[in-house]
């Protein structure tokens, strides 16, 4: 029997925080001592597991709208994440952390495309893996991810049907003969690194007690085990677990080897046996992906998510019905969802927007044109941004979040209606007055 083998995956995201006005973040007193919490995240946790080379021996994935504030909020932590992945560890993540099987199919082709390309703007090269947002998960977005090159992801134990051994890899198969690899995160292991602060008070103690039990118990000839968390676990959400997780993925050996996902993939996945789906399901509803959509038992009333969801949709259509009639209107009839995938550059700053607006309308567009044009595009950057997860998963909706959601689609019902002369921003604020007021 071969070595057993380890992967450690964190799953590094915090909600944004810009301002879409402004363009930066505002100050956070609940932060206190630092300026806002990304400030103060980014020292706990960021800055703490690039120093201690955690990031290079880690798989993770790291949200695009928290890198792009890292690449200037904190250069350090940044630069770790970028020589991390020097050695493949990392994986990408759709852009604006949206509950993908929600979005519709133009969305979510988006939402995929923008994170791939941030990722290979920011660590120059094209990954294999793409963790999706809360692992919620459906059949048409495993094809969307197949049809962008991703070969494999990562899912709870429960996402695949039957009684499954998390020790190896599976194939879901998809249509024309397609499919792709997922990995099950290790249920157990995973609820006590996340959950049970003692456990992660000794990396040898855990090693011997949880980790080497679990890889033993295995048939396989060289099983593995995947620990998936928050990355942010590792040193705030639990201070100082950095040191733990140096320990435990570091040059001491503890009885197994520490693996990335991609050797884990490339390895065993061609032999991977086939898996069936549990379509719309998630990591942290068990109930679904409700949690993002309406009631359900995570918590007590969440009958807000309902209406707020239906206001945002309604919004999200009648504005996707304006771009279509203002993009028509515009020198060489650009189209303007292939033009809203490409835009991602104009975001990361890859592409200075003249030259993108030269792209789509001509080499030399009246100024008023392509001022207009980028400021669509602008709309839309901001209709995408309001599907943000974070605003939807708590028990009420008073939390920056949720205000950060409104913000962002309020945003761009001014953007629009500047352009158009339209009343959407009125349509939407009388649906955001009748769901606060059934709230």
């Amino acid at each position: 029997m071969s070595r057993p083998r380890l992967v450690v995956h964190g799953h590094f995201y915090q909600p944004s925080r810009i301002d879409p006005v402004t363009g930066a973040v505002p100050p956070e007193p609940s932060a206190y001592p630092a300026r806002d919490w990304n400030t103060r995240i980014a020292a706990d946790c960021y800055r703490p597991n690039a120093e201690v080379g955690n990031l290079g021996r880690i798989s993770w994935d790291l949200g695009p709208t928290l890198s792009g504030w890292l690449a200037d909020g904190d250069p350090e932590a940044y630069r770790g994440f970028a020589i991390g992945d020097q050695g493949r560890h990392g994986m990408a993540q759709p852009f604006h952390h949206a509950i993908v099987p929600l979005a519709t199919s133009r969305d979510r082709r988006t939402e995929v495309r923008w994170g791939l390309r941030d990722f290979e703007v920011r660590f120059g090269r094209r990954p294999g893996g793409m963790w999706l947002p809360e692992t919620a998960v459906d059949l048409e977005t495993l094809r969307i991810l197949v049809d962008e090159g991703i070969t494999h992801t990562i899912l709870a134990p429960w996402q695949l049907a039957g009684q499954l051994d998390t020790r190896r890899p599976y194939r879901v198969a998809l249509d024309g003969g397609r499919s792709i690899v997922v990995v099950l995160y290790d249920g157990g292991l995973s609820t006590a690194v996340s959950f049970d602060a003692r456990a992660t008070e000794d990396a040898d103690r855990f090693a011997a007690e949880q980790v080497l039990p679990r890889l033993a118990a295995s048939d396989e000839a060289s099983p593995f085990a995947v620990i998936a968390t928050d990355g942010e676990l590792y040193g705030h959400h639990r201070a100082f677990r950095e040191l733990f997780l140096a320990r435990l993925v570091g040059d001491v050996d503890l009885g197994f080897d520490v693996a990335t996902l991609a050797e884990i993939v490339a390895s065993d996945g061609p032999t991977a046996a086939e898996a069936q789906l549990v379509e719309r399901t998630s990591w942290s509803c068990h109930h679904g992906i409700e949690r993002w959509s309406g009631p359900c038992g995570c918590v007590a009333d969440g009958s807000w998510k309902t209406r707020l969801r239906v206001a945002f949709d309604t919004f999200a259509d009648a504005l996707d019905r304006v771009t279509d009639r203002l993009a028509s209107e515009l020198p060489g009839h650009p189209d303007p969802w292939a033009a809203r995938d490409a835009y991602v550059d104009v975001v990361l700053g890859a592409e200075a927007g003249h030259a993108f607006a030269a792209r789509w309308l001509g080499d030399t567009p009246p100024a008023e044109a392509r001022d207009r044009f980028l400021a669509i595009m602008d709309a839309q950057r901001w209709r995408l941004a309001m599907y943000a997860s974070c605003g939807w998963f708590w028990d009420v909706p008073d939390r920056v979040e949720t205000t950060y959601a409104i913000r962002a689609a309020t945003h761009a019902a001014t953007t629009i209606d500047w352009l158009a002369g339209t009343s959407l921003l009125h349509d939407l604020t009388t649906e955001l007055d009748i769901w606060r007021a059934a709230w």
